[in-house]
């Protein structure tokens, strides 16, 4: 799977990594709908690191879809929370 960090670049995933990425984005689901930005906020930076040291950074010069997009570190809730609605961010 490629994941997209907005203002740092795609990443190739592993599928063995979406499992703990899934659990992730649902409580991200919860704590929006429940409006609890602190738990909301380091839930994000979790997903965020995840995909950071799990994932191989695909090259600049290979143009490929992104299956997932998720915001910029340090992002709050109220900016990106529409993403984290429903299903979350991730499929699956």
């Amino acid at each position: 799977m490629i994941v997209r960090i907005l203002h740092e670049g795609q990443f190739q995933v592993k599928g063995s990594d979406l499992d703990q990425m899934n659990e992730i984005d649902n409580q991200l689901v919860n704590f929006a709908a429940e409006g609890n930005e602190e738990q909301f906020c380091a839930r994000l930076e979790q997903l965020l690191e995840i995909v950071r040291e799990h994932g191989q950074p695909v090259p600049l010069d290979q143009f490929v879809e992104s299956d997932v997009i998720l915001p910029p570190s340090g992002s709050t809730m109220e900016e990106v929370q529409h993403l984290f609605s429903g299903e979350g961010a991730i499929p699956g």
